[in-house]
């Protein structure tokens, strides 16, 4: 019997790769059109077939090319069509002869846990089981903090006894505790991608703070304060969403013990989560890249950076009836203009994107 329980590592609680389920299809056409690779359309955001045709890059809804090259739905190639646009809200690209997601196959995470977040994890819900113990209240949301407690004595000596108060109200008897242990290593593991993705939204609250700053530094520039104000408004809803679907996941797994009897439909509840969450962090990453490389001085990049940032959050986080009400309006510079009053943007050419980012 051990006399601690060790944390698990990543290695140790990763998941088998499921076999199989690669992206394969029957149907000649798809091995004879060039550079042929599967995206989400970044006007509709449906699923397309993009293919090279004189050196630009062409695409097809999956309906158009399904009616084009008369492909059934229920056949093979129909269903792994079906499969891939499924797999395209997890990935921002797939091409014949790549894996697809595991979240379709086996709702397992298809991206990889660093061995930290599988530490925050086990610890956060060791000192859970401790916290129901002892009857204390006290909440340590500070990740390096849990991983200092980690190795405290006292700390551990606390959780090796509370995994045996834990078998005992389980009904698996004081003597069973490696039982409870490997609920709790199960439970983290899943918990340890919404730890990982916790950190993923900490970039977003970074970027709200360097908008602040910014707003301050812009104070008497009315055009790019205007714009700044809209951006900081809509920011703030995404921060809000985002922090309500963490404190649900907090909230539906504090009660430890319950989580613990019910860990089947907890493991199925903490999934949806994480995938909700990780679909709506995808799309922040090109917006995220751009402010990391922001610095908080005055500079004349500062303008477009705050159109762009307003046109990725305003379709996202703008109330209905004013999405509704913006986009009835004919030109989208004309719609940019009235809600921001900044004025028109800059008249330039869409260039055609002849790499996409995978």
């Amino acid at each position: 019997m051990p006399t601690e329980a060790p944390a698990p590592s990543a290695s140790d609680l990763a998941p088998p790769l499921a076999g199989g389920g690669r992206i394969a299809f029957e149907l000649p056409i798809f091995t004879k059109l060039e550079g042929l690779h599967f995206q989400k359309s970044e006007q509709t955001g449906e699923a397309v077939i993009v293919v090279k045709y004189a050196k630009n890059d062409v695409s097809m809804s999956f309906k158009g090319f399904r009616r084009e090259f008369r492909i059934a739905e229920d056949c093979a190639d129909g269903r792994m069509l079906d499969l891939i646009a499924k797999g395209l809200r997890y990935v921002k690209g797939l091409r014949p002869g790549d894996p697809l997601p595991k979240e379709i196959l086996t709702r397992e995470a298809s991206w990889d846990l660093s061995d930290r977040h599988v530490r925050i994890a086990y610890q956060r819900v060791s000192l859970q089981l401790v916290n129901w113990m002892t009857g204390g209240e006290s909440v340590i949301s500070d990740p390096d903090e849990l991983l200092q407690l980690a190795d405290d004595p006292g700390t551990k000596k606390m959780i090796n006894q509370a995994f045996g108060e834990a078998a005992e109200k389980l009904g698996l008897g004081r003597d069973h505790k490696e039982e409870v242990i490997e609920h709790v290593k199960q439970l983290a593991q899943e918990l340890a991608y919404i730890e990982a993705l916790r950190d993923r939204f900490r970039r977003i609250r970074g970027m709200e703070e360097k908008i602040q700053l910014l707003r301050r530094l812009y104070g008497r520039e009315k055009s790019v304060l205007e714009m700044a104000d809209q951006v900081a408004r809509l920011g703030k809803r995404a921060v809000n969403e985002f922090n309500e679907i963490f404190l649900e996941v907090d909230a539906q797994t504090g009660e430890i013990i319950s989580a613990l009897q019910n860990l089947s439909s907890q493991i199925t509840y903490i999934r949806d989560r994480r995938d909700e969450l990780y679909c709506k962090l995808m799309a922040w990453d090109e917006i995220l890249l751009q402010w990391d490389h922001t610095v908080t001085i005055m500079s004349p990049d500062h303008a477009e950076l705050f159109r762009r940032t307003y046109m990725f959050l305003a379709p996202r986080y703008m109330m209905v009836k004013e999405w509704v009400l913006m986009s009835q309006l004919v030109k989208p510079q004309e719609s940019l203009k009235a809600v921001s009053q900044m004025g028109p943007t800059p008249s330039k050419p869409n260039k055609p994107r002849s790499n996409m980012r995978w």
